[in-house]
C-alpha cells in the first residue's frame, strides 16, 4: 500500500528482514458519551442530616438514620460531639425500658453462634433486638477488623434485628462513652433487648459489666476455663454461666463442666445482690436449651425489680459513668494542653536518656498544665 513504510528502526540496508510495516490510522469523530450515570448509589456530598431529622428518624425506627445517629456519637471529631450531646439529651427521656445483657467468653467460646440462636428466639417471641459487639481496635495500625455481621448472617437479615459493630478506638473508656450512649440510641429506637458482646476475656468485661443489668459468660468443655476463670475474676462478674456445645458426644463433658461451676459458683460472691450465679447448658448451633436462658433472664428481671436492686444498679452505673466521664476528659485536656504538648517530648528524652525519674516527670508536666 502507498501510505505504508517500514517502521524507523529497520535496516535499509536489509529491509527483506523487516516484515513490519507502519500504517496511517484512520480518523473518527469523537462519539458523544450516551451512557448515563445512575444516580441510585450516587453518595450525597456533604449532606449531614440535621439534628431533628437524627431525632425524628431514631423514633420512627429509621434504620438509616438510627445508623447515622450512632456514627455521629462514635465520631471522634470535635465539631460533631456537640451535636452528638444535643441528639443525646433529646433521646435520654425515650431510652432507659430495655433489657441490658452482656455477654462475654473465651476465644472459641461460640459467642456469635450463642448471640444469633439467642437474638433469633428473641426475635421470634415478637422482641426487638439490638446487638452492640464491642471489637478491639489495632495498636499499631488504629483499625478494626468489625465482621460481625458476617458471623451473625442469619440474624442481621431479620426486620427486628439491628447488629452494630463498633471498635473501642484502642481505648478502654471508648468502651465507656459510646457504647452507654449507643445503648441510648437503641433503647430510643425501640429496641427491647440489648446484646452487648465483648471481645473476649480481659478488661473490657469489667467496663461492660458496669453498663448492663445482666451480664453471661459463655465457657468451653474441658479447656481449663473453671481455673482460669477464678483467677481472672471474670466468673464473680457473671449472673450466668453458660457452656456452650453441648451437644452430640460433647453432651456429657459439657454437664461435667456445669457441675463443676456450680461447685465453684457456691464458694463465690454472686455479682449481684440476693441473686445466685448458677450455670447452664446449651447448644447454640442446635438452637437447644435457648429458651431456658430466656426464662433464667426473665426470672432474674422480676427478682431483681421487685426487691429494687434493678434500679440500684442502673443508678451505680450512672454514678460510675460520670467518673468515668471525667477521666476521660481530663486525659484528653491534659494531652491536647498546647504546653504539655510543647514539653512532654523532652520529658521523653530525659526519661529515656535516665537523667530524669518517670515520676518526676510526671510532676513536672502536671505543674505545667496546671500552671497555665
Amino acid at each position: 500500500m502507498a501510505d505504508e513504510k517500514k517502521p524507523e528502526w529497520n535496516d535499509p540496508s536489509h529491509p527483506e528482514k523487516c516484515s513490519s510495516v507502519v500504517r496511517k490510522g484512520v480518523e473518527q469523530a469523537v462519539q458523544p458519551n450516551t451512557i448515563r450515570q445512575s444516580g441510585r448509589f450516587q453518595k450525597k456530598s456533604g449532606y449531614e442530616p440535621s439534628i431533628d431529622e437524627l431525632y425524628k428518624g431514631v423514633l420512627n425506627g429509621d434504620r438509616s438514620l438510627l445508623a447515622r445517629s450512632i456514627t455521629l456519637i462514635e465520631s471522634n471529631a470535635g465539631h460533631h460531639f456537640t451535636k452528638a450531646q444535643t441528639l443525646l439529651h433529646k433521646l435520654l427521656p425515650h431510652s432507659g425500658s430495655a433489657i441490658r445483657i452482656g455477654i462475654t467468653g473465651v476465644p472459641g467460646a461460640g459467642k456469635s453462634t450463642f448471640i444469633e440462636a439467642f437474638g433469633s428466639y428473641l426475635c421470634n417471641q415478637g422482641l426487638k433486638v439490638a446487638v452492640l459487639a464491642v471489637d478491639p481496635s489495632s495498636k499499631l495500625t488504629g483499625g478494626s477488623i468489625l465482621g460481625d455481621k458476617t458471623r451473625m448472617e442469619t440474624l442481621a437479615r431479620n426486620p427486628l434485628a439491628f447488629i452494630r459493630p463498633s471498635p473501642t478506638g484502642g481505648k478502654l473508656g471508648g468502651v465507656h462513652r459510646k457504647t452507654r450512649e449507643t445503648m441510648i440510641v437503641c433503647e430510643a429506637a425501640g429496641f427491647d433487648i440489648i446484646l452487648v458482646e465483648t471481645v473476649g476475656v480481659g478488661q473490657s468485661e469489667v467496663y461492660v459489666r458496669d453498663m448492663v443489668d445482666f451480664f453471661m459468660l459463655l465457657a468451653l468443655t474441658g479447656a481449663g476455663d473453671e481455673l482460669q476463670g477464678m483467677k481472672k475474676g471474670i466468673m464473680e462478674l457473671a449472673d450466668a454461666v453458660i457452656i456452650n456445645k453441648a451437644d452430640g458426644d460433647n453432651l456429657q463433658l459439657a454437664n461435667k463442666t456445669k457441675a463443676e461451676y456450680d461447685r465453684i459458683l457456691h464458694f463465690l460472691q454472686s455479682a449481684t445482690r440476693g441473686w445466685q450465679t448458677k450455670a447452664y447448658t446449651c447448644s447454640a448451633l442446635f438452637h437447644a436449651q435457648i429458651d431456658s436462658i430466656w426464662r433464667v433472664i426473665q426470672s432474674f428481671e422480676k427478682q431483681t425489680k421487685e426487691s429494687g436492686v434493678f434500679a440500684d444498679r442502673r443508678r451505680a452505673q450512672t454514678k460510675e459513668w460520670i467518673y468515668a466521664m471525667i477521666k476521660d476528659q481530663l486525659q484528653y485536656r491534659f494531652f491536647q494542653h498546647p504546653h504539655v504538648k510543647e514539653r512532654l517530648p523532652q520529658m521523653e528524652n530525659e526519661v529515656i536518656s535516665g537523667n530524669l525519674t518517670v515520676t518526676s516527670a510526671v510532676e513536672e508536666l502536671f505543674q505545667v498544665y496546671n500552671e497555665n
